[in-house]
């Protein structure tokens, strides 16, 4: 009960912030209105009291017991959620009717967390890490002459290239949002965003390309890591679903900044 508490009070304001622009008329009004109210936010807040008191005395033991039933009634409370149904479906058209025998249907997709639920440059990195000899390991002939780091060194340089990324990414997005707020849509003003955007990945992809982070990467390791890349679910059904449809003409193209058009191959395909 306690677990839980705290999340209702937060999915019962945010929903009732959202909800109040539409009316009254939906099928969890009262659920809504309890959970967002004073009264029930001050019944959290003793109930959670009540349970700090009470655990003064608890071993760590004991507390590491609560924690995990803690977790387990919040991913009990969670798939709870998930399960109920949604009142409306809204659908958007993609284009006009479509005409298959004169009309192709252009299908346009990103790969990386749109498709996966990883960032697949950190699945190259880490092959690269994994395959990569040891300190205290020699290498064949045909190996050496790729002159590739040891597992460490390369941890090291990939932490470096990732934690420069993450902070030049944050610079750039801060000085493209510090413009002034544009009221209708400014193409001069987005274009140069996108540019600064793309300058940007350009300079990060050159530092991997002169770190030879992926020097010598075998293609099969590859493949074979983009047959086990997870998928966002529904993913795959959607591209299977719209490539089988006799009754669509649809090109479908994956754009992406990964590293390896053979690891997106080998993902879909498998």
């Amino acid at each position: 009960m306690a677990s839980s508490m705290r999340l209702y009070v937060f999915l019962g304001k945010e929903l009732k912030s959202l909800v109040d622009v539409y009316g009254d008329e939906h099928p969890y009004k009262k659920w809504i209105d309890k959970y967002s109210s004073e009264a029930y936010q001050a019944t959290m807040l003793e109930t959670e009291d009540l349970l700090d008191k009470l655990s003064v005395s608890l071993t760590g033991e004991e507390l590491d017991t609560m924690q995990k039933l803690y977790h387990q009634a919040l991913k009990l409370e969670m798939e709870f959620f998930s399960a109920q149904p949604i009142d409306q479906q809204t659908v958007l058209p993609l284009s006009k009717h479509h005409i298959p025998t004169e009309q192709s249907l252009m299908l346009f997709s990103d790969f990386d967390l749109t498709c996966t639920v990883v960032d697949s440059s950190a699945i190259l990195a880490e092959i690269a890490i994994v395959t990569a000899p040891k300190s205290d390991q020699s290498l064949p002939e045909s190996e050496s002459q790729l002159a590739r780091m040891t597992s460490a060194d390369l941890r090291n340089t990939w932490e470096v290239l990732s934690r420069e990324y993450t902070e030049e990414y944050e610079q750039c997005t801060e000085r493209m949002l510090a413009v002034e707020k544009v009221e209708d849509f400014n193409y001069e003003g987005l274009k140069t965003a996108l540019e600064q955007l793309s300058e940007f990945e350009k300079r990060a992809n050159m530092r991997v390309i002169e770190s030879n982070v992926l020097k010598g990467l075998n293609i099969e390791d590859i493949k074979r890591a983009g047959e086990r890349l997870i998928l966002h679910d529904g993913c795959m059904h959607f591209f299977q679903t719209i490539t089988n449809n006799h009754n669509l003409n649809v090109n479908v193209h994956v754009l992406s900044y990964c590293w390896c058009a053979d690891l997106i191959r080998s993902t879909f395909s498998s």
